[in-house]
């Protein structure tokens, strides 16, 4: 017993090591061309703006599928949120990385959170919505998730998370979100 606990602590280590490195290869790398929108992005999906916009978008043009798929996707993303912010964050306890340290560039900042990192909150969210709006409106699906992936990635890109922070917070927001279109189906 004694070594699988010292062999998935060895695992967790490796994996914040893999986790450090791909963060400052993403911080290190030129990307001119891409910072300006990826901070749009970024700052559109704070507070959930972009999808509470789409959500709206939906609810216009969709009828009466898109205003269902519109009021899963605010659901999702608010019991989503309530997870990540009032349980996962303070169990999670991580940091965030330092991003003048790893060298982010200045002209990709966005605010930094002063909330923990892990798991991501943006991403959890962005999942949620997502994976949510997608159930009720899968044609909407595709779109929707590789938006979520951009946002995702850009809270990376932007520095305020390591990788790990948003893998995670996406699998639990698409996660979240399946269980609560699951128990609504029923």
């Amino acid at each position: 017993m004694a070594s699988e606990g010292s062999s998935a602590r060895r695992a967790l280590r490796e994996l914040s090591t893999v986790d450090r490195a791909i963060y400052a290869a993403v911080a290190t790398a030129s990307t001119p061309t891409l910072d300006e929108g990826l901070v749009r992005l970024s700052r559109a999906a704070d507070h959930s703006a972009l999808w509470l916009a789409t959500a709206g978008g939906l609810a216009t043009l969709g009828g009466r599928r898109g205003r269902r798929a519109a009021a899963s996707g605010i659901a999702a993303i608010g019991a989503t949120s309530t997870v990540v912010n009032a349980l996962l964050k303070p169990i999670g306890r991580r940091r965030r990385p330092d991003r003048d340290g790893a060298a982010v560039p200045e002209l990709r900042h966005v605010s930094m959170p002063r909330s923990l990192s892990f798991p991501s909150g943006h991403a959890a969210s962005a999942f949620a919505f997502a994976t949510a709006a997608g159930h009720d409106l899968p044609g909407a699906g595709p779109p929707l998730l590789a938006l979520a992936t951009l946002v995702a990635y850009s809270r990376v890109h932007t520095g305020v998370h390591y990788p790990g922070d948003v893998v995670v917070g996406s699998v639990i927001g698409a996660g979240g979100a399946g269980l609560i279109t699951a128990l609504r189906s029923r």
